[in-house]
Parts: C-alpha cells; sequence; structure tokens
C-alpha cells in the first residue's frame, strides 16, 4: 500500500512539474471545461405586510462547464452553463442556471501556469421552491483566474467571478412576493482538457 502510494505521489510530482514544458499557444483550440465550487449570493427581499423585509442567503454550491476557444495567443471566447443552489434565511430555496458568454485575455505564461482576466455577458434563470416564479434577468460578469497545465491539453484551473445583475421578481398566483437579487462571487476549481 505504501508502494502503490509513494509510486502515486511520485508520477503526479514529475507530471506538475513537466507541465511548463507541455503547455503552448491555444490559438485555434477548442477547450472543454468542468468546474465545481462555492457561490456566495446577495440577500434579495420579501414583501410582508406592505413592507419589505431582508432575506439573507446562506452560501451554496456551483457546478456546471463549458467551452473555451483559442482566438490567438491571448485573446480567447468563452461559453459556460453553471447552476447554483442556495437556502434564504426564510427558508426559501433557490436556484440559478447562468448561460455566460465572455472573453478572456490570457497573459504570459509562468511555469505552465497562465494567468487571465475576462468579463462578459450572463443569462440568468432562476427558479424558487415551494411554486414561487422568479423572473430570468441579463447581468455582466468579471473574472480572473489561472491554467496550470499538467500535459500539452490538459490544465487544471481556479477561477474567481463576479457576476451583477438586476433583481427578478418572485411571483406567486400572479402577484410579487418579493425581489430576487442574482448577483454573486462565485470561486471555482476545475479541470481544461483542448481537444486540438
Amino acid at each position: 500500500m505504501k508502494k502503490n502510494l509513494l509510486l502515486s505521489c511520485i508520477t503526479l510530482l514529475l507530471v506538475l512539474t513537466t507541465g511548463a514544458a507541455l503547455a503552448e499557444d491555444l490559438t485555434g483550440k477548442l477547450g472543454i471545461t468542468g468546474r465545481l465550487g462555492l457561490q456566495v449570493p446577495y440577500d434579495s427581499e420579501t414583501i410582508n405586510g406592505g413592507s419589505l423585509n431582508n432575506i439573507s442567503t446562506d452560501a451554496g454550491f456551483i457546478w456546471g462547464g463549458g467551452f473555451l476557444y483559442g482566438i490567438n495567443k491571448n485573446f480567447a471566447a468563452e461559453f459556460d452553463i453553471t447552476n447554483s443552489n442556495f437556502t434564504g434565511s426564510n427558508s426559501m430555496e433557490f436556484n440559478v442556471v447562468n448561460l455566460s458568454l465572455g472573453g478572456q485575455y490570457r497573459f504570459k505564461e509562468i511555469s505552465g501556469i497562465t494567468p487571465y482576466a475576462g468579463a462578459g455577458l450572463d443569462i440568468l434563470l432562476n427558479g424558487a421552491n415551494n411554486g414561487y416564479d422568479v423572473d430570468t434577468t441579463m447581468g455582466v460578469h468579471v473574472t480572473g483566474g489561472i491554467d496550470y497545465f499538467v500535459m500539452k491539453n490538459l490544465a487544471l484551473t481556479g477561477e474567481m467571478k463576479l457576476v451583477v445583475a438586476p433583481s427578478a421578481d418572485i411571483m406567486l398566483g400572479g402577484a410579487k412576493q418579493g425581489n430576487f437579487d442574482p448577483s454573486s462571487f462565485n470561486m471555482t476549481f476545475g479541470v481544461r482538457y483542448f481537444i486540438n
């Protein structure tokens, strides 16, 4: 058992240390990304007796994936779909499906690590439990992250993303029940695999 663990660790170390020599320009390459992580949503509001009351929200789980296409050495286009779930202080459960289209500026690689910054547009498909209906909204995002190439076509990725969007109506039986704020801060980790 110890020998297998030691052999696995040595193999992993060799793969990670040779990543720098294997990373290359992504021009014309298509990457597939899978990611998961933590979402910190903004607070929302509910209407109670004609006044607005705050709904504080807990951090939630976010997961999804998408595609990255290298336009040239420094620019890439990205399309992601993520899904998140979290709970409010009033026991309402919210979920957001984010269809995200954006671009990245990829900085110079250093020892297999390529930092990047990006921005783009988001379509936020919002929902809630117990028959509540939440409007769809559009927003914008900014991102920052790194890709660490462990092999020529495989990178580990970590990303921080801030999504800002206007509030959406929370409806029940045709009557407005409050305002849902789909804005959030996300931190995810994942893997990118480049096909060509």
